[in-house]
């Protein structure tokens, strides 16, 4: 049996417990072949990539499963989709068998300019028609369900007439997408935006999500940016597991793409997910107990799982949110 048809744990679900692939680990992961159930690849760093890159991805695609994440899609741009990036989307996720495609609920550009940045949209009839008849049409070309993630946002719109959750709600229902929920990204945007994250979790269609993504952030006291440059703080952990007991059940992955890691500290990260899962699994299944702190609207994180704000502004003045859609290089 290869490694590629190994099953995760029974306290997992889905393709178990995966990391995202990182040029710093190719030579440990062909070396060591790590016990990590999958890897995710930002789907941009390979799609005009040869050389060591794409034999390294190659290698690590026939002993792991693959899932491939985007971030140019740009579903919610006004401009015309590009045709020629879904098609080397497709062919990609054809040549490495990736399990599924994602992208972001967001635009990245206008007028053909890349942004390389996730921008969010207003929550509208109208926006909710456009982005859902553009998704019928990249399901269409790449013949595959598409996965979309919830974003992080730093600004709300005054055009928007729902909420997030029911934005993204109706576009599962509408349009046949599949979601990607990131934890991190709920915890992030209700701390900026003043909402309850439970409400946002109980109102998400258990059975239209795929994956979990979590990662760190940075809190800067009036609001938090999505940086995936540290350990998963704890209030992000506790609404892992309200999820699950909400009866989510996917495939989950640590995102960690600013002063990474080893290998090691970041696949003992991921492992955490699996005290939580097994704590969930023991716990009653009623969650319509919740604690006042997890339902709190703007919630606190603990002292000692807080970054230190000090080295994050010294690594960088204006810490940015994580996206990384050049092609990296070793």
């Amino acid at each position: 049996m290869t490694d590629s048809n190994r099953q995760p744990s029974s306290a997992t679900s889905g393709l178990g417990l995966g990391v995202g692939l990182r040029t710093a680990h190719f030579a440990h992961i062909l070396e060591h072949q790590p016990a990590v159930d999958w890897f995710e690849i930002i789907s941009e760093n390979f799609m005009d990539c040869q050389g060591r890159p794409r034999y390294v991805l190659d290698q690590i695609a026939e002993r792991y499963p693959i899932v491939m994440h985007g971030v140019s899609m740009s579903i919610g741009s006004s401009d015309p989709l590009n045709l020629e990036y879904l098609r080397k989307l497709k062919r990609l996720a054809d040549e490495i068998g990736a399990r599924w495609v994602s992208d972001h609920v967001c635009w990245t550009g206008i007028a053909a300019k890349n942004t390389h940045d996730l921008l969010p949209i207003p929550y509208n009839e109208e926006s909710l028609r456009h982005v859902c008849d553009r998704i019928r049409i990249v399901q269409e070309i790449l013949e595959r369900p598409l996965v979309l993630e919830n974003p992080s946002t730093y600004v709300t719109f005054r055009d928007s007439t729902m909420s997030e959750w029911e934005f993204i709600r109706r576009m599962t229902i509408e349009s046949g997408c599949q979601l990607l929920l990131d934890v991190n990204n709920v915890y992030v945007s209700s701390v900026n935006h003043d909402f309850s994250p439970t409400e946002y979790l109980d109102s998400i269609p258990a059975d239209r999500v795929v994956q979990f993504h979590l990662a760190g952030h940075t809190d800067l006291g009036t609001h938090c940016i999505d940086t995936h440059d540290g350990r998963v703080v704890d209030r992000v952990w506790e609404l892992f597991r309200y999820a699950y007991q909400r009866g989510i059940r996917a495939s989950t992955l640590l995102e960690w793409d600013a002063n990474i890691p080893e290998f090691d500290v970041l696949h003992a990260e991921v492992l955490k997910a699996k005290a939580y899962l097994m704590s969930a699994q023991a716990e009653p299944s009623d969650v319509d107990d919740v604690s006042p702190e997890l339902a709190s609207v703007r919630p606190t994180i603990p002292v000692e799982t807080t970054v230190d704000r000090a080295a994050a502004t010294r690594r960088n003045a204006i810490p940015q949110p994580a996206l990384f859609s050049r092609a990296e290089v070793e």
